[in-house]
């Protein structure tokens, strides 16, 4: 099944009415990426495979295991009609571009990096392992990291050097809700109390909701956060590309917002 951050952040943005753009590489007949192609333009590296993730769930918990990986992703991929994108966000899946690389080249964009795809490893079994990532230079010129308290469960110390090294992090927690940290201190925003069909996504849809209604708010990110986490929470009470928010959602949750 198509899954990973673009398959949910592109109809989350395109609710918002934002022209997408996705760049992304798969197999050269992979009829999955048709699914994104109402949402906006695709772009697919053509490889031999399609990054393919299995999840193996036992009474142990859950064991992934990569079987198959596309292309790398290069700035000079990028198409150029989408240099001047005044939003951009980085969401590997495989640790399969370089965020430091593509911050240099997109220095008037405002850029979120989702890290999740950058904090797995594996060898030959296939089997993901867990391993910290930390960039100094990336991180001072990306303006927003996100990534789950789940993601670091291994090496919860990441956040505190985290925050230091950032302009503007969020850690999501959940039903619990999350924490926004900038140079101002910290702010706890709530999530919304709601009976979850599938959690699949959930943090994928925070993150882009959270880039993608800066416009509508003037760019305040503590705005920003409390309408992320109401429309994350939505998401869960739906299956697969369907937990994108609706336009109605959307408008809801920034009238309910907008007043501060």
């Amino acid at each position: 099944m198509l899954g990973g951050t673009v398959s949910y952040a592109a109809p989350t943005y395109a609710a918002f009415g934002h022209r997408v753009g996705v760049l992304t590489s798969a197999a050269y007949d992979e009829s999955l990426l048709g699914h994104l192609l109402r949402f906006g333009k695709v772009v697919s590296l053509p490889a031999s495979s399609s990054l393919t993730y299995e999840n193996v769930y036992s009474d142990r918990g859950r064991q992934q295991f990569v079987r198959a990986m596309a292309c790398n992703i290069r700035f000079g991929d990028v198409p150029n009609a989408w240099l001047n994108a005044p939003y951009v966000h980085l969401g590997p899946l495989a640790a399969e571009l370089d965020p430091l690389e593509m911050a240099r080249n997109f220095p008037n964009a405002t850029m979120m990096l989702t890290l999740q795809g950058l904090m797995r490893q594996w060898g030959e079994d296939g089997l993901v392992r867990f391993r910290p990532w930390f960039d100094a230079d990336a991180l001072r010129l990306i303006d927003i990291i996100v990534y789950s308290q789940e993601d670091i469960q291994q090496y919860p110390q990441l956040t505190e050097k985290m925050r230091q090294a950032s302009k503007h992090l969020i850690v999501t927690n959940g039903r619990n809700g999350g924490t926004y940290y900038n140079s101002g201190g910290e702010m706890r925003y709530a999530s919304s109390d709601v009976i979850p069909l599938d959690l699949t996504g959930a943090g994928d849809v925070f993150a882009a909701s959270l880039l993608g209604v800066l416009p509508f708010v003037e760019d305040d990110l503590r705005k920003a956060v409390r309408i992320a986490g109401r429309l994350a929470a939505y998401s869960v009470t739906r299956s697969g590309l369907d937990s994108a928010p609706t336009s109605e959602e959307i408008a809801a949750a920034i009238k309910r917002f907008q007043g501060g």
